[in-house]
């Protein structure tokens, strides 16, 4: 691992952002609004950590660079799709995103809402058209896995358990729950999907490393939920303060800011101890993870 960890990240994130750009469809194929939406909420942003997580488990499992690429991709459509409906008045209702307007704002709500689901479909087209993993029955198993990790058993039921949650004071296994689906799902998926692009890791590896996504997705959360309290909507490029003005339980309404930080660094701790034994392929998810805890926006 020769490559420093900004020059790897700044290569993964061109590597995706290229690969996309060519993916989507061009702003001038009919539909044209439509396409020009899907553009607009897809490139140019986002710190694409779920494609790190993806790129940095490919590299664990030794797995293809150009097949981790299509998984990281399929996985950043999903995510897309999650913050356009979550922008959307009838969910979170916000005006910004990645420092600048969200898509139902630029362009219109039915447009919006047409964005995320387009996004989606688009991400089980590039799951199945082309060859991911060493055999048909691996890559079936990663599109369920996405599949598993967006509805109501992973993202969407997390969104509509948050949803239920406005105005409640949740307990911390509660909060937990909510965040494993809303959050930590997909979370689990990219790093997962980048892993069984390769087929070298048995059982107990792919289980060390789903509990290893499993706490990094809670820290990214709990990670979330402090920049919310505490960073400006200038540097957070959305809304700061948005869960307290709306009244939803989070990390730092209930634990405060001194123990929520407390347990993002625990969460850390722990998926560092579930990389162990996997020694230097693991450096990558290690310095992704660091990434997470003390990014600043």
């Amino acid at each position: 691992m020769s490559v420093d960890f900004q020059s790897w990240a700044s290569g993964c994130q061109a590597r995706i952002e290229t690969f996309l750009d060519a993916r989507l469809p061009a702003s001038d194929c009919v539909p044209v609004r439509l396409h020009k939406a899907m553009r607009y909420s897809v490139l140019g942003g986002g710190k694409r950590v779920r494609p790190l997580l993806s790129f940095a488990a490919g590299e664990l499992a030794a797995a293809d660079v150009e097949r981790v690429t299509v998984a990281a991709a399929a996985v950043e459509l999903i995510h897309a799709y999650s913050l356009v409906h979550d922008d959307l008045p009838c969910m979170d209702d916000d005006v910004l995103r990645r420092g600048k307007p969200t898509c139902h704002i630029e362009f219109d709500e039915a447009t919006a809402l047409l964005t995320g689901d387009s996004l989606q479909t688009l991400a089980f087209e590039l799951l199945a058209e082309k060859r991911l993993a060493d055999t048909p029955q691996a890559q079936l198993e990663m599109i369920t896995q996405l599949a598993l990790a967006s509805g109501s058993r992973g993202m969407a039921g997390g969104q509509a358990f948050d949803l239920d949650s406005v105005g409640k004071m949740l307990s911390l296994p509660e909060l937990e729950f909510m965040h494993i689906h809303k959050t930590g799902a997909l979370i689990r998926a990219a790093v997962m999907l980048g892993a069984r692009c390769s087929s070298r890791l048995d059982d107990e590896q792919l289980s060390k490393l789903d509990h290893f996504a499993k706490c990094v997705g809670l820290a990214f959360q709990v990670v979330d939920d402090l920049l919310d309290a505490e960073a400006t909507t200038a540097t957070l490029g959305k809304t700061a303060g948005k869960d307290a003005e709306n009244n939803k339980p989070t990390y730092v309404s209930i634990l405060g800011i001194s123990q929520a930080r407390e347990l993002a660094e625990k969460l850390q701790h722990d998926a560092d101890q579930a990389l162990d034994g996997f020694g230097e392929a693991a450096a990558r998810l290690r310095q992704v993870t660091d990434f997470i805890i003390k990014r600043k926006f």
